[in-house]
């Protein structure tokens, strides 16, 4: 695993490199110390560009603020491969398990702001044991493409495309500051520099305009239900590259979730504007009230399994055999038996029974039971 290290304003931090399930090299890098929260990766972002732009480095102060705070370029741009042989939204799902994975975090609060929330919802779910809160800002469960289908929806984006396409490149920032003029409407001309600058570093036009077409087809709607993590949803009231309208979408779909709307035009919000004290209060309570253990009381833990062990475990906790279980997973029963002999060995569980009830109250089992 590559690294290298250094530090910005006196926050210590160290860039890595991870291989995906796909052999994809992905960025990630870890900031400060103490318990750990993720950030999910968002489009237009570059691990060593954001970190002393006006845009982000407030965030990350906030984020790694007596944390150890992770956060990772997806597959396609920043410090991550630029040219994936495979780029789709399960693809960047898997690139996040892989800095998870690599990064050895048991259990944690993940942040997705814009479009690393529907990931970070994804993660989730499919992840229940791992996520202790979500933390969802500016963001959505349905891409442009979704919610507006409409024809001048699709002839307003097939514009926009041709504008990534003729201007993304070119070192006059004028086709540029369109997105940043929809992003941060309020912002100062420094603002609406470093933005630009992001974006031209992050990403050549040819992976700048299948990443914003991935994003306008993402939908996760139908995995907001599934959710057992308390969630903090907080949305500009303004916001209009996401509208409002997504965050109390996300916030009476996700089970008790809480909505946070807050006063202000832009999408990224900025350190100088009065909402952000706001939004920092309501993270770090929130943070403070749902910060779960990295094990249970126990001293079992779901991190002591490998990703097929917890998805067998995942079966068995709905209540399966393990004929079931090897058909769901598509498997062999001889498989299926020699994994649950690893897990009841990992996690020391002397049976079945047992092991039903510990990986429920995990958090795992709970979606989709049979009804048996």
């Amino acid at each position: 695993m590559a690294s290298s290290a250094s530090s910005a304003r006196g926050t210590a931090h160290q860039v890595r490199f991870c291989t995906a399930a796909d052999g994809t090299r992905i960025a990630y890098e870890q900031l400060g110390s103490g318990p750990p929260i993720v950030k999910s990766a968002n489009w237009m972002s570059h691990l060593d560009e954001d970190r002393d732009s006006p845009l982000w480095r407030h965030w990350l102060q906030l984020l790694a603020d007596g944390r150890q705070l992770t956060r990772l370029d997806g597959r396609g741009y920043g410090l991550s491969d630029r040219h994936p042989r495979e780029l789709s939204f399960d693809a960047m799902l898997s690139d996040l398990e892989a800095v998870v994975d690599a990064a050895q975090l048991p259990r944690f609060p993940v942040l997705g702001f814009c479009h690393g929330g529907p990931l970070a919802i994804a993660y989730a779910a499919r992840h229940p044991e791992r996520v202790s809160g979500l933390v969802l800002c500016g963001t959505y469960a349905q891409g442009q493409a979704r919610r507006d289908p409409s024809e001048l929806g699709a002839a307003e984006r097939e514009l926009l495309l041709r504008t990534i396409e003729i201007g993304w490149g070119q070192d006059n920032p004028a086709y540029r500051q369109v997105f940043a003029t929809k992003a941060v409407p309020e912002a100062p001309a420094e603002v609406f520099t470093s933005y630009c600058r992001i974006q031209h570093a992050s990403a050549d036009p040819e992976a700048a305009m299948a990443l914003t077409q991935l994003f306008w087809h993402i939908d996760v709607l139908a995995l907001l239900p599934q959710l057992r993590c308390p969630t903090l949803v907080l949305h500009a009231t303004r916001d209009a590259l996401v509208p409002h309208e997504q965050g109390r979408l996300l916030a009476r779909s996700i089970p008790h979730a809480r909505l946070v709307s807050l006063d202000s035009g832009n999408h990224d919000l900025l350190a100088t504007e009065p909402a952000w004290p706001v939004l920092c209060r309501e993270v770090r309570q929130f943070l403070a009230e749902h910060d779960a253990p990295a094990v249970a009381e126990d001293g079992r833990s779901l991190a002591a399994l490998s990703e097929r062990e917890r998805a067998v475990l995942e079966q068995i906790a709905r209540g399966l055999d393990n004929d079931e279980v090897a058909a769901a997973l598509h498997l062999s029963e001889k498989t299926v038996r020699n994994y649950v002999t690893s897990i009841f060995a990992k996690l020391e569980l002397p049976n079945r029974s047992r092991a039903i009830v510990w990986a429920r109250d995990a958090g795992l089992g709970r979606a989709g039971d049979p009804q048996r």
